[in-house]
C-alpha cells in the first residue's frame, strides 16, 4: 500500500486520497509508527519484507524465495536441493513487457509447466506449478549451487533479458548459471510455438513465451515463532512465497476458497477465516497480494480501488466481528511506488492498537502521519517484540 506522493493527486500517496475509515479507527485508538522492512543489503523483495515484519533474523534466515514457495506448495527439499521461482512472463524479442505473463490464469500456467518439464526435466531438474504465473525450479544434487545472483523481474519491465541473466558468485556456482541461461534462453521458442499460448492470444491474452528463474536456495533453519515467542499462529495468503514463509515459522496455513493473489480474491473469505481463526490462535497473519499487483502495474485508479477494498471488506469486516479485547495490526509489507512500479526501502506505516494501551495523537492512517507515532521508527524484529517479546 505504501507509495510516494503523487501531482495527480495533489501530492499526496495513494493511501491518503483512499477512504479508509476502518484503518483509521486503529490508529486513531492505537498508537503508530514505521518499520524498516526492506534493510540495505538485502533484496527488496517479498520474503525478506514478511520475514521482517514476522521478526526473522535476515541475516541467518534468508533463504531465497525459491524454498519458501517449495515449502508453500508442499514441495519436499533434500538438503542438497537448490530451489529458485520461476516467474511466466511476457518478452517482445528480447525485451520483457509482463514480469507475470499478463497474469495467467492457474490452468493454462499448469499446462505451461507441463511443457517445460516434456522438454527439460531430468532426474536433478523438475519445474513445479505455483499459482498463476509463479512457480518453482527445483535443481538436485551436490553439483547445483544457490550461489547465483538473480534479479527481480517486476523490477526489469522494459529491459533486456540479456542484460539480466544469472550470474555465478564463484566458479563452482557456474554450471547451475549456465543452466538456468539456457532454460531462459530456450523456453520462448518451446512456450511460443505451444497450443497453450495459441489459445491465450486467440482469446486476447498477452503471449507467455518467457521464464525469469530468480531468488534461489537451500532449505535452511528458520527458527518457529513457538520457538521464539511461545505463541501459536496461523498465516491465511493466496501467494507460496508468504503460506511457505508461514510453514516454515510453524504457522497453521489457511487455505481460503477464491483466494486468487489479484483483486479479483475473496477479501470477505479471507476476513471470515482470520475471525475464526483468532478464537484458537495468538497471532494471526492475513495478507493480501491484490495493492502489490496493481502497484506492480502502475494504476493509480486501481490501487486506490484495491486499499478501499482491503479496507472496507477485510480490515473493517475483521474489527466489527473481534471487538476491543483483540490487538490489531495494520502495515504494508514493503512500499511499491507507481511511479516506477518497483518496490523501494522506505519504512513502512504501522498501526497497533492494543487493548489497555493509551492512544498517541495521530488520527490518520498514512505514511506522513505514522512519522509522528510513538512507536517511532522501528527496525528488526521490534514490532514482533512489541507485541510478543
Amino acid at each position: 500500500m505504501a507509495d510516494e506522493p503523487i501531482p495527480e493527486l495533489g501530492n499526496r500517496t495513494p493511501l491518503q486520497a483512499a477512504a479508509i475509515p476502518a484503518m483509521d479507527s486503529i490508529v486513531r485508538d492505537g498508537c503508530s509508527g514505521t518499520l524498516l522492512t526492506l534493510p540495505k543489503g538485502f533484496p527488496t523483495s517479498s520474503d525478506v519484507a514478511n520475514m521482517s515484519v514476522l521478526g526473522c533474523d535476515l541475516k541467518r534466515e534468508l533463504c531465497g524465495r525459491g524454498v519458501l514457495e517449495a515449502a508453500g506448495r508442499g514441495v519436499a527439499l533434500a538438503p542438497d536441493d537448490v530451489a529458485f521461482r520461476v516467474n511466466l512472463t511476457t518478452t517482445e524479442g528480447d525485451i520483457l513487457r509482463d514480469f507475470s505473463g499478463g497474469h495467467v490464469d492457474p490452468e493454462p500456467a499448469a499446462r505451461l509447466i507441463d511443457l517445460l518439464n516434456d522438454a527439460f526435466a531430468t532426474p536433478t531438474v523438475r519445474f513445479y506449478s505455483g499459482v498463476s504465473y509463479r512457480n518453482i525450479l527445483v535443481l538436485s544434487g551436490p553439483e547445483y549451487s544457490p550461489e547465483v545472483a538473480t534479479d527481480k523481474p517486476d523490477d526489469n519491465h522494459g529491459n533486456p533479458v540479456a542484460d539480466h541473466l544469472p550470474r555465478a558468485h564463484s566458479a563452482a556456482a557456474e554450471p547451475t548459471a549456465a543452466l538456468l541461461r539456457r532454460l531462459i534462453a530456450e523456453a520462448p521458442a518451446l512456450l511460443a510455438q505451444s497450443d497453450v499460448v495459441a489459445e491465450l492470444t486467440a482469446a486476447g491474452h498477452p503471449p507467455v513465451n518467457g521464464i525469469w528463474p530468480w531468488s534461489g536456495g537451500r532449505a535452511g533453519s528458520i527458527r518457529t515463532l513457538q520457538a521464539k515467542y511461545g505463541i501459536s499462529s496461523a498465516v491465511i495468503s493466496a501467494v507460496d512465497v508468504i503460506s511457505g514463509l508461514g510453514i516454515c515459522l510453524g504457522m497453521t496455513p489457511i487455505h481460503v476458497e477464491g483466494a486468487t493473489g489479484y483483486i479479483d480474491t475473496n477479501y470477505e473469505g479471507k476476513a471470515d477465516a482470520a475471525i475464526e481463526a483468532i478464537k484458537t490462535h495468538d497471532l494471526v497473519y492475513v495478507h493480501v497480494e491484490a495493492v502489490d499487483e496493481v502497484s506492480h502495474a502502475q494504476d493509480l485508479p486501481l490501487k486506490i480501488s484495491a486499499i478501499e477494498a482491503f479496507d472496507r471488506r477485510v480490515v473493517a469486516r475483521v474489527l466489527a466481528a473481534v471487538g476491543p479485547d483483540v490487538t490489531t495490526v495494520v502495515l504494508p509489507d514493503h512500499p511499491v511506488a507507481l511511479r516506477t512500479g518497483k518496490h523501494t526501502r522506505t519504512p513502512v506505516p504501522v498501526a497497533v492498537n492494543r487493548p489497555g494501551v493509551a492512544p498517541d495523537h495521530v488520527m490518520t492512517y498514512d505514511e506522513e502521519a505514522c512519522l509522528d507515532g510513538t512507536l517511532s521508527h522501528m527496525r528488526g524484529a521490534e514490532l514482533m517484540d512489541l507485541l510478543f517479546g
